[in-house]
């Protein structure tokens, strides 16, 4: 069918951002499905949801540990899908001006773990949460706002009444609703909220000290993807150390290096990367005096 080769060819050559959208729609609609066919076949619903959501039992969590990462893909109602995936469009676009599409996953991922156990921990501590169960993709996009708030502060985005904004009083906003809303009836949400905005905090302050971490994720998700396409495990151990877009980095910047130029001349691409990056946040102004011999040296081995 055309229209499912064009879904296809979307997902294969769209950004990580695309493709972080098509699974959610995706998985929202199968949900859907399996419970239509459940009641046109059988005459009653399937529970499909329980066996995805995250429960706020520890004991029932354990039992189907793999529900701390398919409930941030899982929504309840169209609604609830339309404004999660709006809102990662929007601020994932901005995201993305500044990193990449690895970093986009790992943080989306990492958020979500991060919502989904302070859930577990708030619902065992506060005993009326018991029976309480957690979907949706919202931890993991509130992290992915506040990482862009907490790394470029003063960022401006457009508003429909309000004009430019800039996006810290966005983050803050968002975090501020799921505070006041503790007292309300989906008080396991915007727990989950909460521990998603910290995770994002918590990146962005480690990226701007030289620290990504998202990256041992990233690596172990490329470990499990090279065993299926018949790496060597021991190939695939190397890459806990070593990333191999890093190496690869690495090997492509040692081909390109000058005859004769000491080590001390090489700038790696992840440090390039960090100072351009730096320049497009702050200026060259920003740039320490090494960051700019560091930049020079670069600009140097990349002439013909």
């Amino acid at each position: 069918m055309a229209f499912i080769d064009d879904i296809k060819r979307t997902y294969s050559q769209g950004s990580m951002l695309m493709r972080l959208i098509l699974i959610n729609i995706g998985v929202f609609i199968l949900i859907r499905l399996l419970a239509f066919g459940a009641v046109l076949f059988s005459g009653s619903s399937f529970p499909v949801l329980q066996w995805v959501e995250l429960p706020g039992d520890w004991w029932l969590a354990l039992r189907r540990p793999w529900t701390l990462v398919t409930y941030m893909f899982v929504h309840n109602d169209l609604w609830h899908i339309l404004f999660n995936m709006l809102w990662l469009y929007w601020l994932g676009r901005i995201f993305m001006e500044f990193f990449s599409s690895k970093q986009l996953s790992g943080l989306y991922i990492l958020g979500g773990l991060g919502g989904g156990a302070l859930y577990l921990l708030c619902s065992n501590l506060l005993g009326h949460l018991h029976g309480s169960a957690l979907i949706g993709s919202s931890a993991a996009v509130i992290a992915i706002v506040v990482a862009a708030a907490v790394y470029v502060p003063d960022y401006k985005i457009g508003l429909l009444f309000l004009g430019q904004v800039a996006i810290k009083w966005v983050a803050l906003v968002t975090v501020l609703i799921a505070v006041l809303s503790l007292d309300g009836g989906n008080i396991g949400g915007n727990i989950a909220h909460l521990g998603g905005a910290a995770v994002g905090a918590w990146y962005a302050l480690r990226i701007k000290r030289g620290r990504d971490i998202t990256r041992p994720l990233n690596a172990m998700i490329d470990a499990v993807v090279g065993l299926f396409n018949g790496r060597s495990i021991k190939k695939v151990a190397s890459q806990w150390r070593q990333p191999a877009a890093d190496r690869s980095r690495q090997q492509d910047a040692a081909q390109r290096q000058p005859r004769g130029a000491r080590p001390a001349d090489i700038v790696s691409e992840e440090e390039l990367d960090n100072i351009l990056r730096k320049i497009k946040v702050a200026g060259y102004d920003a740039l320490t005096d090494a960051e700019k011999d560091k930049l020079f040296k670069a600009s140097r081995r990349r002439e013909p």
